[in-house]
């Protein structure tokens, strides 16, 4: 890994840099910073799909349209209308994307297909599980943070359908305790008890999704509310997010524990899972266990519990990095101005700041 990521850091400093220089003009720093990016996103096999697509659509449009969405993040646009006038107003952004001319730029409309195409398709998300195997498989992971952060959107919970079927079943049991000698029917399994014999691909379909309203108790003890996903993040050392599910606002975070252990073990080798007393399941101690991992959780101060030991506590300050690619996100790659509606999307506008953030935190560890 360290290898490859210097090749190429070489070729930016010695070949690249200087001859764009010479053809734009001085570079600023979130000049640099996206061509950083661009350089090591491996996505040349995923756009061959979109090559010529669409009524007179050039042959690799689709890939300037990718670039300008991750301008987008690097530069911290606030919506696609601003992203899209300063590709018209700034020659040297329009043609680090791509378009030469001024006359080549697509309408907004054509940014708007593209972006929905690519949320349907979940490109960013294989672009970015490509790039973590690329630079992130080879090598032996410490610590794997997760966590989940709030992501309110500009929309509303969908309504109830009128004539929707009820979940109730068929027959209910009858209200009360049961006679004398008759036991009680056992209790559906819960999901957390089904998801260990799961596939990923199962565990994911089986998480809500939908826009709803979220809780949680803030960090001075008050209740907070919003409206839209959790966005559920696995980040491994250095702040590098190697997974990223999004789910309805309301779903609690150990819902979601193990399918990102599912995740983050397809993608890369580590040793200690890290994570808040929300995760604190057996179900997921055990799962971590059978993964290899030596799970570190936080307990819940419930009945005879048991705190970390000093060593332990110490290893558990490593989980800060999920909270600082989460702040990250937040503040400087679009956590917070998401514009857009449905949880496809949603997740689409995230990714492309989460790549953002992995691309970078990959070329701090190399400087």
């Amino acid at each position: 890994m360290a290898i490859a990521l210097q090749d190429i850091w070489q070729h930016l400093q010695r070949q690249l840099f200087p001859t764009l220089v010479e053809e734009v003009g001085e570079l600023g720093d979130k000049d640099r910073q996206f061509i950083q990016v661009v350089s090591l996103l491996p996505w040349g096999g995923f756009m061959s799909r979109y090559e010529g697509c669409g009524i007179g659509c050039p042959p690799h449009e689709r890939t300037w349209l990718l670039h300008s969405f991750i301008a987008k993040e690097v530069y911290q646009f606030s919506n696609r209308e601003a992203l899209y006038d300063s590709i018209q107003a700034r020659p040297t952004l329009r043609r680090l994307c791509g378009w030469e001319r001024l006359q080549d730029v697509p309408s907004l409309s054509t940014f708007c297909r593209a972006f929905a195409q690519f949320a349907e398709d979940e490109l960013p998300q294989k672009i970015h599980e490509a790039l973590v195997k690329l630079h992130c498989g080879p090598k032996l992971v410490g610590h794997i943070s997760h966590d989940a952060t709030a992501i309110p959107v500009p929309e509303r919970p969908p309504l109830p359908e009128p004539n929707a079927p009820s979940s109730a079943p068929a027959t209910r049991r009858k209200v009360g305790r049961p006679k004398k000698g008759q036991e009680p029917p056992p209790a559906p399994p819960t999901r957390l008890q089904l998801q260990p014999g799961r596939s990923l691909a199962e565990n994911l379909s089986d998480l809500p999704r939908a826009c709803d309203i979220g809780a949680k108790k803030g960090s001075k003890g008050h209740m907070e509310y919003w409206r839209g996903y959790k966005l559920h993040l696995s980040t491994i050392d250095g702040d590098i997010p190697v997974s990223a599910i999004l789910t309805s606002a309301s779903t609690h975070d150990s819902q979601v524990a193990i399918p990102l252990l599912q995740m983050s073990a397809q993608r890369i080798t580590g040793l200690y899972d890290l994570m808040d007393s929300a995760y604190d399941a057996e179900a997921i101690h055990t799962y971590a266990r059978s993964l290899g991992h030596v799970p570190l959780i936080e307990p819940v101060q419930r009945g005879d519990w048991i705190p970390l030991d000093p060593a332990e506590r110490q290893r558990f300050g490593e989980r800060s990095a999920s909270e600082r690619v989460n702040g990250r996100l937040k503040e400087f790659f679009g956590g917070r101005t998401v514009r857009v509606r449905g949880p496809a999307k949603v997740m689409c506008h995230l990714m492309f700041g989460v790549l953002a953030i992995t691309a970078l935190s990959l070329w701090q560890r190399l400087c």
